[in-house]
């Protein structure tokens, strides 16, 4: 299974954001949508960054309250780890845990085409595990 497989699922449509906006108007979208983190992009297809919870916290402890009036492209990572829609769920659980991220996302031919989050990949592997045990039940069953 690969990542396209995952957007298929969930839906292409990614929530971003302007690196001009404000980190109160980016909390303010996360907790609406209920997600933890948006693409910054300027132009709604070139990735220009990524802001998290994890960037606004620790924003917020270096700049104190003021932060939530400041722009998002003091605190946003602007160097972005995305993926493809052909790599792997294995490409991805790894490209997650070794790098300490939760979203990527992802790119093709330079477009923002979808983000995955650490959630759809548990989500996804655990629909596949439990395929892999019903068909052994089925096999054994049979057998």
């Amino acid at each position: 299974m690969n990542v396209k497989t995952i957007i298929g699922r969930k839906g292409a449509g990614v929530v971003t954001a302007r690196e001009r906006d404000t980190i109160g108007e980016v909390a303010a979208t996360l907790r609406a949508e209920r997600i933890g983190a948006l693409v910054v992009s300027n132009d709604g297809v070139a990735v220009d960054g990524i802001v998290s919870e994890r960037d606004i916290v620790q924003g917020l402890v270096e700049h104190g309250a003021s932060l939530l009036d400041r722009e998002v492209g003091l605190v946003m990572t602007r160097e972005v780890i995305t993926c493809t829609p052909e790599e792997s769920v294995g490409d991805l659980m790894a490209k997650m845990s070794g790098r300490r991220i939760r979203h990527l996302p992802c790119v093709e031919d330079g477009r923002l085409c979808g983000i995955v989050s650490i959630g759809d990949v548990v989500k996804h592997r655990l629909g596949e595990i439990e395929a892999e045990a019903e068909a052994m039940r089925a096999y054994i069953a049979t057998g």
